[in-house]
């Protein structure tokens, strides 16, 4: 199963802890996700269901470069971690 974890400035403003969920991409993977948690996807994806800029997702430790399409094939034991860029001094 994949694991899916979000950053924990997002779970202070919504509830979100980790899951494993059988997804063949990560598209995919982040609508099961959208499913389980409501308000998700407005934290994550912009208006055209791209990533948000300040949103990067990492699968096994590799950048996701396509923040459109969201299209990237996932390992049955993939690690996906979500993370938010902060901003501030």
């Amino acid at each position: 199963m994949v694991r899916i974890t979000f950053p924990p400035v997002l779970q202070r403003h919504l509830r979100c802890p980790p899951l494993e969920l059988d997804a063949p991409d990560l598209r995919a993977l982040l609508d099961l996700a959208f499913a389980r948690y409501e308000g998700l996807r407005g934290y994550l994806l912009d208006d055209t269901g791209a990533l948000r800029h300040h949103v990067t997702i990492f699968v096994d430790g590799v950048v996701v470069t396509d923040r459109r399409r969201l299209a990237q094939r996932l390992p049955p034991t993939a690690r996906v971690d979500v993370l938010q860029a902060l901003s501030g001094g």
